[in-house]
């Protein structure tokens, strides 16, 4: 049975409506997810619309974490599944399009039959892997009418007619992305891996640099 990646980051897993799942994740999404969600994050996470479900792998010899990102998603909920393992910690930084969106917030260290639920635009990473095997299902819940709206757009936009708003300082290094920052080589450095990015970038965009904002070059610092 062939099965698409998770997503455009993760390698390993399998997106779960491909192998039978969307119907139980439909009503998991209409009477348990929506309801918490409501509460947790009115407007924003009061009514979805659509769904995308995976497991992700995490394991020594595949993906051992993820870039800092964001998720194509309004309300993530993300659950452990297990196996065994050690490091694979989840760091939360700022909201997509504010001041201090790059700025650390909180780590979480996932347990094994708990979830924890987050904004698809708060910037957040997996630390590596260092020992064992890690599964986890992901459910992006995806709301139409808030994407419609102009609330949306400070996230959703990079414009500063969107909203989104200038960087209040350096960012933390644990919350710079090799993927998307202009600046990640002045606070960590790229590995073999990743090096191909260096000089990819597009955050911050050119209008909301931080003071004394400079961008990696091409072949240093």
């Amino acid at each position: 049975l062939s099965a698409d990646r998770p997503n455009g980051m993760n390698r390993y897993g399998v997106v779960v409506n491909d192998i039978g799942w969307e119907p139980m994740v439909d009503r998991l999404q209409r009477e348990i997810l929506l309801p918490l969600s409501h509460v947790l994050f009115p407007g924003i996470g009061s009514h979805f619309d659509k769904h995308h479900a995976f497991v992700v792998r995490y394991k020594i010899g595949e993906d051992l974490g993820l870039d800092m990102h964001t998720d194509d998603s309004d309300v993530t909920f993300n659950v452990c599944l297990g196996k065994e393992f050690c490091g694979a910690g989840l760091q939360f930084c700022g909201t997509q399009g504010e001041a201090s969106q790059r700025h650390a917030s909180l780590r979480y260290n996932h347990q094994i039959g708990r979830c924890v639920v987050h904004l698809g635009n708060r910037r957040h990473g997996a630390d590596d892997l260092t020992e064992g095997e890690r599964l986890n299902l992901i459910i992006w819940n995806l709301n139409s009418e808030y994407r419609a709206s102009r609330l949306s757009a400070k996230s959703r936009h990079q414009s500063a007619d969107g909203g989104y708003e200038p960087e209040s300082s350096p960012p933390d290094p644990v919350c710079v992305s090799f993927t998307h920052d202009r600046d990640y080589a002045i606070f960590r450095n790229y590995t073999a891996k990743t090096v191909h990015h260096r000089g990819k970038g597009w955050c911050p965009p050119s209008h909301a640099e931080y003071v004394g904002f400079h961008a990696e070059g091409l072949n240093g610092r």
